[in-house]
């Protein structure tokens, strides 16, 4: 029975493998962190298990029909995703939903569904600067026909995004750096993106509406508080990280064991946001590796793509789509252990969300396509190879 549904998944099976493993440990993860939010609202965990089951599963059939579509397709699609971001994100930041001074969402009309702008930009502005590189290759020196219409793309979406998600925007400027050093460009020319995106960093800090937040959590980072019994986390600026530390304590090597955190009932977004040391607490140290290690081993995919892809195309897909996936899921865990500031990223594949999970779906999906055309070249060069005798009788069977 998996041999039959393994023959029908196409692309790197240990992709499938990683993302199966990933969205079960997702199901137990979440079910065991929504008793709070549950309570709150007066509905039953029961129904955010549904939920989020429902989400997984479209995430996998979205991640099933992308992985079966050419990716040289995805070529044409990502400059009609361009045309469609920008203003989306422009809209979003007008006359989004406005939540802790931040417009990230829209409301989709008929279903009511909240929709965060900023998912749809990273696909978009990651498939589009592949397209762009990829074909920008002979000329990719050149500062009119190559750097400044990359630029302007990078820089563009950066804005929009960092006016009210500034550490999404900063993961994904991060993305697009490596992959203009894969792509060729210049050093000199990164470092004016660099410069500019510093700039623009600076600008979002100052005037920007969450200014007064991203200093707050800036200084709650480098400025480490003890933590004693006596202290009020209402009033302390890192009072987020610091019950996510002493979460992560509790589970100690071998953990508390499925469904019996404590620290869920303490900690903002158990689900989401901090939902690597509610993994911890309940598995373990040895859990927390075993998960990491699950997105390295993702990345190492990924790679393997990159090296194996015959176009440029498809290993600049591979290599963005890969580093935007496991830097976020490297971010999120440093958040939880305090080697970062609180940034409010999700796990990927693992936290609760909607948009989140569709689109990192999807992401995969395209990973997998490059990697199944891989696999059907290398079908093709096998054949070919052949003598000629087999070749006959293979073709009167």
């Amino acid at each position: 029975m998996i041999d039959q549904i393994f023959n029908k998944l196409k692309g790197d099976k240990w992709i499938w493998i990683i993302v199966i493993v990933l969205s079960g440990w997702s199901l137990l993860a979440v079910y065991s962190s929504v008793g709070t939010l549950a309570y709150k609202e007066g509905k039953g965990t029961e129904l955010y298990l549904f939920k989020h089951f429902s989400i997984v599963a479209v995430g996998l059939i979205l991640m099933y029909l992308s992985h079966k579509l050419d990716y040289r397709y995805y070529a044409g699609i990502s400059k009609m995703l361009m045309i469609v971001t920008i203003p989306l994100l422009l809209f979003t930041l007008i006359g989004g939903n406005k939540v802790n001074d931040a417009s990230r969402w829209v409301t989709i009309p008929v279903i009511n569904q909240t929709f965060q702008t900023s998912d749809l930009a990273k696909l978009a502005l990651i498939t589009f600067l592949a397209r762009m590189l990829s074909r920008k290759q002979e000329d990719i020196k050149d500062v009119k026909k190559s750097f400044l219409p990359i630029m302007g793309a990078v820089c563009t979406v950066f804005i929009l995004i960092a006016w009210a998600n500034l550490s999404t925007a900063l993961m994904l400027f991060g993305t697009c750096i490596l992959l203009l050093l894969i792509g060729r460009i210049s050093f000199k020319q990164i470092m004016i993106v660099s410069v500019c995106g510093a700039f623009l960093l600076i600008l979002v800090m100052l005037i920007g509406p969450r200014r007064a937040t991203y200093i707050s959590r800036i200084e709650g980072f480098f400025k480490k508080e003890v933590v004693d019994k006596e202290v009020n986390f209402q009033e302390d600026k890192n009072y987020q990280a610091n019950l996510a530390k002493m979460t992560i304590a509790g589970g100690e090597f071998f953990g508390k064991g499925a469904g019996n955190s404590v620290g869920r009932n303490l900690l903002p977004h158990p689900y989401s946001d901090f939902i690597f040391a509610i993994i911890v607490e309940e598995y373990g140290t040895l859990g927390g590796a075993v998960l990491l290690f699950l997105y390295l081993a993702l990345m190492y995919r990924c790679i393997r793509i990159v090296t194996l892809s015959p176009r440029a195309f498809g290993a600049f897909l591979a290599a963005g789509l890969g580093f935007s996936l496991t830097i976020q899921a490297l971010a999120n865990m440093a958040v939880a252990v305090g080697l970062g500031p609180v940034t409010g990223v999700p796990l990927p594949l693992v936290s609760m969300g909607g948009t989140s999970i569709l689109f990192t779906s999807v992401a995969l999906g395209i990973i997998l396509s490059v990697s199944r055309n891989i696999e059907e070249l290398k079908d093709k060069e096998e054949l070919v190879e052949l003598p000629k005798q087999k070749r006959v009788v293979v073709g009167t069977i």
